[in-house]
């Protein structure tokens, strides 16, 4: 781009933080960083219209794992690493409620289900025998038992009779959520840029040079929030994830409310207001779906509607209105990855899939980690 004087002055000068990624993460690394730092200039940058990669098209869920899922994560951690993750995701919706408030973001509490299909009663059995195991582990962190069971009395077909239930999870709007987030970033004058993507950066010693597809320029902290294409970037181990999800057209007397989970989270569907929302399927082809490209494939979304049709909501007259896909970012651990690159670049990432539970305390691990050498 040919930038004027007056753009390079108002935009591109004197930053002391910039923020790549302006989703749940970014946004709250940005705030902290303003609270403790106020007369700091602070930039985001993001290369879609909307915070894209994940949080303008997440299902929603403010959830901390299903049992299954947590079980999943003992073979491959400890319970003390475990326990730690799931606190994470706890502290991070508790933040994200305090910094917004309920009713700004439709935040509903009602409560979190992991349903077994009808051959699944292996799988459902190991998991109520280590039930007990997982509460007492989970305990400390809520305060409460989190796992309960609940019977099946939402109409799913094929679906054994016991549902394992938390309680304590609920559900948000997400552009609602977003909307208010960016309404505090104006409220603070922090300057957000779109459809500006990163190409590459070097830290100097006294400054970073960052290199854009529009411009060149320099701050003096640059800060990656960009989660699932944080690995591309930067060679870090993190590996995109496209998740694909669907929404039906209202449906009169929907019989589903809650947020839900099936085979080990890799599928998840829940109510917004009398439409339902459902995704996953990654599972069907990860190799397929480690990518940064946004879409749609028919292996996928085929799955999906069986799914709806025959077992989630039969007999019920189902019309699929909007399809869309997210990348999020994984990685041979669960914990996500806050590391200090060099001297003056950090990065936040690889949320693996919990970005609406994990952001609002992963910017806030972030902004203080940038502040170390402020």
């Amino acid at each position: 781009m040919n930038l004027s004087y007056w753009e390079i002055r108002s935009w591109l000068s004197n930053i002391d933080f910039c923020i790549v990624g302006s989703g749940i993460t970014g946004i709250s690394c940005a705030l902290e960083l303003y609270r403790s730092h106020p007369t700091a200039r602070i930039l985001i940058l993001d290369r879609g219209i909307f915070p894209q990669g994940a949080s303008t098209k997440n299902a929603g869920f403010a959830c901390y794992g299903s049992l299954t899922e947590i079980l999943e994560d003992l073979q491959t951690h400890t319970e003390e690493e475990v326990q730690s993750l799931v606190a994470q995701r706890y502290k991070g919706i508790r933040l994200l409620r305090q910094r917004l408030g309920d009713a700004a973001m439709d935040y509903r509490e009602y409560g979190g289900f992991e349903i077994f299909l009808s051959h699944e009663e292996e799988k459902v059995d190991v998991a109520l025998k280590q039930l007990d195991r997982v509460n007492a582990l989970l305990q400390p962190v809520f305060g409460r038992l989190p796992f309960e069971l609940h019977k099946n009395d939402f109409g799913f077909k094929a679906i054994l009779p016991n549902l394992i239930c938390n309680p304590l999870e609920g559900q948000i709007d997400t552009g609602k959520t977003m909307h208010a987030l960016l309404a505090l970033l104006k409220r603070r004058s922090i300057e957000i840029l779109n459809g500006v993507q990163l190409l590459s950066f070097e830290d100097l010693g006294s400054c970073v040079e960052v290199r854009t597809d529009k411009f060149a320029f320099q701050t003096k902290k640059l800060i990656l929030a960009t989660n699932g294409f944080a690995g591309s970037q930067t060679g870090l181990p993190v590996l995109p994830a496209r998740a694909q999800v669907l929404i039906t057209k209202p449906i009169p007397n929907l019989p589903v409310c809650g947020c839900f989970h099936l085979d080990a989270g890799y599928y998840y569907f829940r109510n917004i207001g009398d439409r339902l929302l459902f995704g996953g399927g990654r599972n069907l082809d990860k190799d397929g779906e480690t990518t940064e490209e946004f879409g749609e494939t028919a292996l996928i979304q085929n799955r999906l509607e069986t799914l709806l049709r025959q077992v989630i909501l039969p007999g019920l007259d189902i019309q699929v209105e909007h399809r869309w896909s997210g990348i999020m970012g994984v990685g041979p651990q669960k914990k996500p990855l806050l590391e200090q690159l060099s001297l003056n670049v950090t990065c936040g990432v690889r949320l693996g899939g919990m970005g609406v539970a994990l952001g609002s305390q992963v910017g806030y691990e972030l902004a203080e980690l940038a502040s170390d050498s402020w």
